[in-house]
């Protein structure tokens, strides 16, 4: 895939403000100059920027129905009832979940938890799981990381006597479930003054407000913001403000002491003994976790981030491992199927979105194919399966496309939906699929422009090869961990020649490994263009290419750096 590069050089004001900035900081103005693109603009927010502190968190009082749900919480607790935390079963869901039981057990024995089936249950508030806690005397449920809509089970919850405190971000709807206490920043009537936390976020938040109402030291959190990083990558939420604190912390946690599960899961992905990242998270630990909901039941991923013995969790760790194969092996499956569709309804190529329905696909595994098609077609995607009389589905969206209000445009044909801009879920009668989706092309055509579907690469600066040093490598490094709204650096560099040395490598000779100059200066850098094995003949030619590119430090020879290639195009001139 050929991207479309988005660059503006900095004017003579804004270079000049980067000098000034970059000569305060001890920095070059080219990363000065990516601070102010992030709007920071003065030392003391880039001494925040650059060293999150736990003490800026924000206050958890300040998010509506904190304080009844802490009351609420302290009373179940004061009158010895059974209290049952309940998430969702994917990657955020299960460390919310592994993050409250774990800190309340600390202090509370009388607690359980629970995660829905999938293919039994679906998502969200289950009656099954209402009937299963009040069978176990349950008076109190605390919901992560869904529950918003769930106004009908909640309602009958309540008939048996349970109580529910709500810990949600997704989208809510004008009426909201009866809970005794709604946290959720996106609620319109909530003044906490960030919006964007994940369900792990909301409910760290919500154990931040309950120790400090029972004088608990903060101390006793920090050993579980393993958690809110694992949730804050995988969730893809913006890695900005209190994300930012929240990660950062939390992956220094991941490198240095993780918990028993997490380092199962890190030992069995053969991460040990490297730095982990945000990607490290997003491509490895997150799928794995994630794989038992999608192919079983969640409920054995927080088994395993709950385990305090460490063979336990290794077992556990190896047997999760073995679902994420399966999940693969059945997604690569589904991707090719799916492929073979798009590519042979002649009709979609004119389409702004995709809408795929097959009743042979697997429920747990729709959403990653969902999330393929969309960075294969760069077009909002939708991809259904029948479950009994109904469709499900999982829906991804491409940038700056709510995908969220375009299916909520179609809300008189969905049973249920749910989600926020870039990812949500839906349920309707497979009779319905066919007005779904003409309804959901003709709301895309109206509201997406030209330029969301069609590849796009931001660059940040333009630089030549003698700037790129092992000490911009480390100043680069302070800028993670990254993420939406915090994305990793892409530079680029014009006119570059191959050294004479760069060949293809891969198992399928897919990939380019290079040796580059470029045209001023000697400097020889080492790169790798994953996928890019069609640009081998141009490169190879003698001619001058223009690259864009992440820096980084080369894994096999620490001293050195190393360009990850992002696209490779002619130099034009």
């Amino acid at each position: 895939m050929h991207f479309k590069w988005n660059y503006e050089s900095p004017t003579p004001e804004q270079q000049k403000a980067a000098e000034e900035l970059g000569a305060k900081l001890n920095m070059s103005p080219v990363l000065a100059h990516l601070l102010i693109k992030r709007e920071i603009t003065t030392e003391s927010a880039a001494k925040r920027f650059f060293r999150p502190q736990l003490s800026d968190l924000i206050n958890p009082f300040l998010m509506k129905d904190m304080d009844i749900a802490v009351d609420r919480l302290n009373d179940a607790m004061g009158r010895k009832e059974r209290i049952l935390v309940y998430g969702d079963y994917d990657v955020d869901g299960c460390t919310a979940v592994a993050l409250v039981y774990k800190f309340l057990q600390q202090f509370y024995s009388n607690i359980d938890y629970y995660i829905p089936d999938r293919y039994d249950e679906g998502y969200g508030v289950s009656k099954k799981g209402i009937d299963f806690a009040h069978q176990t005397g349950v008076k109190l449920i605390i919901i992560l990381d869904c529950g918003i809509k769930a106004i009908q089970e909640i309602e009958y919850a309540k008939s048996l006597g349970i109580d529910f405190i709500i810990c949600d971000h997704h989208v809510p709807d004008d009426v909201m479930p009866p809970a005794v206490a709604i946290l959720n920043p996106k609620r319109p009537d909530d003044p906490f003054p960030f919006k964007h936390l994940c369900g792990c976020g909301v409910g760290f938040k919500f154990m931040q407000a309950f120790a400090k109402n029972n004088n608990i030291p903060f101390s006793r959190l920090i050993p579980l913001l393993d958690f809110c990083a694992v949730s804050i990558a995988a969730d893809i939420v913006p890695v900005v403000d209190e994300n930012r604190i929240l990660a950062f912390h939390g992956l220094k946690l991941l490198n240095t002491n993780p918990s028993i599960g997490l380092k199962s899961i890190i030992d069995i992905c053969g991460l040990n003994g490297r730095e982990l990242s945000m990607s490290d998270i997003v491509f490895k630990i997150g799928p794995r976790i994630n794989a038992s909901g999608r192919m079983e039941n969640g409920k054995l991923s927080v088994d395993l981030l709950v385990e305090r013995d460490y063979s336990s969790a290794l077992r556990m760790a190896r047997h999760i491992n073995e679902y994420n194969e399966q999940r693969k092996d059945i997604d690569k499956q589904m991707t090719e199927e799916a492929n073979s569709i798009v590519s042979r309804l002649e009709s979609m190529k004119h389409n702004s979105s995709i809408v795929l329905y097959d009743e042979g696909w697997k429920k747990g595994v729709i959403g990653i194919v969902a999330s393929r098609l969309t960075e294969i077609y760069f077009r909002p995607t939708v991809v259904l399966t029948r479950d009994g009389d109904m469709a499900t589905g999982s829906a991804r969206s491409v940038t700056g496309f709510d995908i969220y209000s375009a299916i909520k445009s179609c809300r008189d044909l969905l049973l249920n939906f749910g989600g926020h801009t870039y990812a949500a879920g839906l349920t309707l009668r497979w009779d319905k699929v066919r007005e779904f989706r003409d309804r959901f092309q003709h709301y895309v055509e109206e509201h997406i422009s030209p330029q969301q579907t069609e590849p796009m690469l931001n660059i940040d600066a333009e630089i030549d090869f003698k700037d790129i040093t092992k000490h911009l490598q480390a100043d680069l490094k302070r800028f993670s961990p990254f993420g939406p709204c915090n994305q990793k650096p892409i530079f680029c560099t014009n006119r570059v020649y191959d050294y004479g040395t760069s060949k293809v490598v891969g198992r399928e000779q897919e990939h380019i490994k290079l040796e580059l100059v470029d045209s001023k200066s000697s400097t020889v850098l080492n790169g790798i263009a994953f996928g890019q094995s069609a640009a081998a003949r141009y490169i190879k030619s003698k001619r001058s290419f223009d690259i864009a590119f992440t820096i980084e430090e080369n894994v096999f020879k620490k001293n050195q750096v190393q360009l990850q290639i992002e696209d490779i195009r002619p130099n034009e001139g």
